[in-house]
């Protein structure tokens, strides 16, 4: 087998011998050169040839299996490695101690790596439970809520219902059998005159139909210049938010929280989110369809509202999935 794809490199040390060992978690072995094992078993290399080239005579175990091609440093051709149970298969021939101690070492050490990996995957899923119940538990409480009615209660449902398919798509992500969801880079947010301009039109439009009064959308102090300035800032030279996803869902998220405004931040939120998708192209989904409904942004609006700050990135996440195109 010919590969040139690097493999984590971790020392073993026995009295005065230390020797680079190549760890392949994937196949659950380990690689050595014959220098290697030459060096490992204290025998001279043409000794470790012949019993090399006798294992695979014999049939005690395949070559094209047990054998892969490495690009190394400092050679110009594939240097061939061999896995643990050649060099096992190797340290027993020789009748080396040394070789004993060796298979004892690469066991442990690659049932330390199994473990973690194990762990690390545990921990991922865990983690993607808890953020489902989390969502689960914003939902419950958003639709205890006196400001729901009939629509607002099917625009949850919806958001659930989407959500939960999100978490098992980041399942299957995790598991290594879906690729992650692409998300669109960059996203140009609205200055500070034209997100003031777009929510006068929206205010003179509410107040016409009795529906708000010279409060809504009135600035306190500068919360809507430092939230835009936030959205927009860079951290080490690249952008803090550097997705259309990431400014949108921020972008829903602080106008509600932050509450900017004397009056209307819900309402004022939804305007601006509505209008930065509309700017970056985002506001249809690829069959021309709005990407969140009327019901559904109301309901996600709700949301976000009634949710604790300590689920913050769970709500952040749960917008920017719903924005993303699994398709």
């Amino acid at each position: 087998m010919s590969t040139n794809n690097p493999t984590p490199i971790i020392i073993y040390e026995d009295a005065d011998t230390a020797v680079e060992v190549r760890l392949d978690t994937g196949r659950d072995t380990v690689w050595l050169r014959q220098e290697q094992m030459s060096e490992l078993f204290g025998r001279e290399r043409s000794v470790i040839t012949k019993h090399i080239r006798n294992i695979f005579k014999e049939g005690e175990l395949d070559e094209k299996s047990n054998v892969q091609n490495l690009h190394i440093a400092g050679s110009d051709r594939p240097v061939k490695f061999y896995n643990l149970d050649v060099i096992i298969s190797v340290g027993y021939r020789v009748k080396s101690q040394q070789g004993t101690r060796f298979r004892q070492w690469a066991t442990r050490i690659l049932r330390e790596h199994l473990t973690k990996g194990w762990t690390l995957n545990q921990q991922r899923f865990e983690a993607n439970a808890r953020e489902l119940e989390a969502a689960m538990t914003l939902v419950r409480k958003a639709a205890q809520s006196p400001e729901l009615d009939t629509s607002s209660g099917r625009g949850l449902v919806d958001i659930l219902a989407r959500y939960a398919q999100t978490f098992l798509l980041l399942q299957r992500y995790d598991e290594g059998l879906l690729t992650e969801p692409a998300a669109q880079a960059g996203g140009r947010l609205p200055s500070v005159d034209e997100a003031r301009a777009a929510l006068a039109q929206l205010k003179a439009d509410l107040m016409a139909r009795g529906e708000a009064t010279d409060l809504f959308a009135r600035d306190r102090g500068d919360g809507l210049a430092s939230l835009l300035g936030n959205l927009d800032q860079s951290v080490f030279g690249e952008p803090a938010y550097p997705s259309v996803e990431s400014k949108a869902a921020h972008l829903l998220y602080f106008v509600i929280k932050n509450h900017p405004f004397a009056d209307g931040n819900k309402r004022s939120a939804a305007y601006l989110f509505v209008g930065f998708l509309h700017r970056n192209g985002r506001l249809l989904n690829q069959q021309g369809e709005p990407v969140i409904n009327d019901i559904g942004l109301a309901a996600l609006t709700l949301l976000v509202a009634e949710s604790d700050p300590a689920n913050k990135e769970t709500m952040i996440r749960l917008i920017m999935n719903m924005l993303a195109d699994h398709e």
